[in-house]
């Protein structure tokens, strides 16, 4: 009998805003194939986040994840996620509270540096933690296994549209597309916006376990938003199941130089050499059996 290999994998959040989040950390949570090196936090109360984080991992049994606060103020552009609301559930479950801040940069640089080639990095907030990283030491970028990021419009949306984590740092993400990281892969939103479920639905699924803690972090979103889109969940899942989506090859670019859209993604798909990939087509169908078969 053979066994699939375990993927070294770190996380980078803004868990606490949209519940995407949540619902991701507790599908790597759940997933046999996993080994979850750290989790970082990013954007607007940092610490807080790292608590929720903290909240959900001890919800699966798991006190062994190392978990750092980092940078909550983006390069040059104001700030446009200065609150985790979803944080006003932690009284209701326990956490640690006392983390340090800005330690996440520090982290990464030394867990990929103690593993060259094995770690990938999977980043589904605003890129400013790794926008640092590899502001700060540039040869890391070069020692990941991969990059998978949520982020960026590329097949549809039309002119100016632009994507959350890109536009929340658009500097930062500029630098992290001009990384020499192979693969470099983007889950875009025009692809993750097709694996949504509506409020009824993820009341019914979202429970046991981690699940717990974020169906009562769900509830704070839903008072917004009546359903859940998997963005962020959808990147993760490919990590261990590639085939989930149909992918394009090609470079990306972030827009600086205009003031009206800063952070819009740019593909194009004629460049050589491609250093790029990009998902084009999601079967949502066995995307939401992969999720719900790993986590329930």
């Amino acid at each position: 009998m053979t066994h699939e290999p375990m993927i070294p994998i770190l996380l980078d959040t803004d868990i606490g805003s949209d519940i995407d989040d949540a619902v991701c950390l507790a599908y790597l949570l759940r997933q046999p194939r996993c080994e979850l090196l750290g989790i970082t936090t990013v954007t607007g109360e940092a610490q807080k986040r790292a608590m929720l984080a903290d909240a959900v991992c001890r919800a699966a049994g798991r006190t062994d994840i190392p978990i750092h606060s980092g940078a909550e103020q983006p390069f040059l552009i104001s700030q446009q996620q200065a609150q985790a609301p979803q944080s006003e559930i932690l009284p209701d479950f326990p956490h640690r509270n006392d983390f340090a801040p800005n330690t996440a940069v520090e982290f990464l640089r030394q867990t990929i540096r103690s593993r060259p080639g094995e770690i990938t990095l999977l980043t589904i907030g605003p890129l400013t933690n790794i926008g640092l990283l590899f502001a700060l030491d540039p040869e890391v970028a070069g020692m990941l296994k991969g990059l998978v990021l949520m982020s960026g419009i590329f097949t549809t949306g039309g002119s100016g549209a632009r994507e959350w984590n890109t536009m929340g740092d658009p500097h930062a993400s500029a630098i992290v597309y001009r990384a020499p990281v192979a693969p470099h892969i983007s889950i875009g939103l025009d692809v993750t916006m097709q694996c949504r479920m509506d409020t009824q639905q993820c009341r019914q699924r979202l429970h046991g376990g981690p699940l717990d803690v974020v169906a009562k972090m769900a509830e704070v979103w839903f008072r917004g938003v009546g359903h859940i889109t998997f963005h962020d969940p959808l990147a993760a899942t490919v990590i261990f199941q590639p085939d989930l989506c149909r992918y394009q090859d090609g470079t990306v670019d972030i827009e600086l130089a205009s003031p009206a859209v800063p952070g819009m993604a740019l593909w194009n798909p004629h460049t050589d050499p491609k250093p790029h990939r990009i998902a084009v087509e999601v079967d949502a169908e066995r995307f939401f059996e992969h999720y719900f078969a790993v986590t329930t």
